[in-house]
């Protein structure tokens, strides 16, 4: 062909059909490399959904909140599983990034996801709501990507719901019997939360969260909520929520369990007793994408924060977006 008066080669890219919105400077790579469209490039992920809230009934004693689901490329996955396989992002396609929120008193989290052309959808369950304190019969936890705490009762333990495999844990049961009563500990991503006793003293702290290091420091997320407690004796002591974001649960009647910190995927802590206004909602969610900078197309919506760690860029998303790859 022509080429200015001189006679040349021609170049023609391998496909002819490229999808995606595509910049300039990625296509004129592209065509000059004779590589149409750019292959899928790997993307890490950290997909949390939010944590739920403690339990209610007019009486409380609420177990505490089960964390998000936990679901990770890059290191230890939910309930301490493997790291599950990276995503591959298709040059010029979106991936859409929902966060899911925290549960308010009494209510499960909502998923957190990612999905797009090209990908595997990666979908992580709500945290599960406590139980609450009943007489003669008090409320289990409920399940969810970690369970929620089961509710105290006069006579029965309250189990706690159980945790989604490879992204939660368990929550604690709920103590039965006589004084101090406790709502469970709400399940963790990491360890099952705690069933409290009088006998030797052990409050009913909220599983323990994961760390990852996807942002390039280590930082804990998913933590579940404490359980409530109610002590005429003097036992009791107040819990804690697990590390990662777990709200601490309350005692007697001294007021609400705490929330569970946002975009950490944490449960909310237990009510005391007494407490129809005492419960705590859980954290929202979060999503974290990691790739190599080189890959990056700067392209998203959702005001992500925008990161680096050596040689890779880290999207944190606290609310819903997109990255175009």
């Amino acid at each position: 062909m022509r080429n200015g008066g001189i006679i040349g080669p021609k170049n023609t890219p391998t496909t002819s059909i490229a999808s995606g919105v595509w910049g300039l400077k990625r296509a004129q790579t592209a065509k000059g490399g004779g590589i149409w469209p750019l292959p899928p490039y790997r993307v890490d992920f950290l997909v949390i959904a939010g944590g739920a809230g403690s339990g209610y009934s007019s009486g409380n004693i609420s177990g505490g909140g089960g964390a998000g689901g936990y679901r990770n490329s890059h290191g230890t996955s939910g309930a301490n599983s493997s790291a599950e396989t990276f995503a591959s992002a298709t040059v010029g396609s979106a991936i859409t990034v929902t966060i899911g929120g925290g549960g308010g008193s009494n209510a499960n989290g909502t998923a957190s996801s990612i999905s797009g052309s090209g990908i595997t959808t990666i979908s992580s369950v709500g945290g599960g709501k406590g139980g609450a304190y009943g007489s003669p019969n008090g409320t289990a936890g409920t399940a969810g990507g970690s369970g929620g705490g089961g509710g105290a009762d006069d006579y029965t333990v309250r189990a706690g719901g159980a945790g989604t495999a490879n992204q939660g844990m368990a929550g604690g049961g709920g103590k039965s019997g006589t004084s101090p009563w406790y709502g469970g500990g709400g399940g963790g991503a990491g360890a099952v939360g705690v069933t409290g006793s009088s006998s030797p003293d052990v409050s009913p702290d909220g599983g323990a969260g994961l760390a990852s290091t996807i942002t390039g420091s280590s930082i804990a997320r998913g933590g579940g909520g404490g359980g409530g407690t109610y002590d005429l004796s003097g036992v009791g002591s107040r819990s804690t929520g697990g590390t990662g974001g777990g709200g601490n649960g309350n005692t007697s009647d001294s007021g609400t369990g705490s929330s569970g910190t946002a975009n950490s995927g944490g449960g909310g802590g237990g009510g005391g007793y007494n407490a129809g206004a005492y419960q705590a909602p859980g954290g929202s969610g979060v999503v974290i994408l990691r790739m190599l900078t080189a890959n990056y197309s700067t392209t998203t919506t959702g005001s992500p924060g925008v990161t680096t760690d050596s040689s890779y860029t880290v999207l944190t998303f606290n609310s819903s977006g997109s990255y175009t790859a």
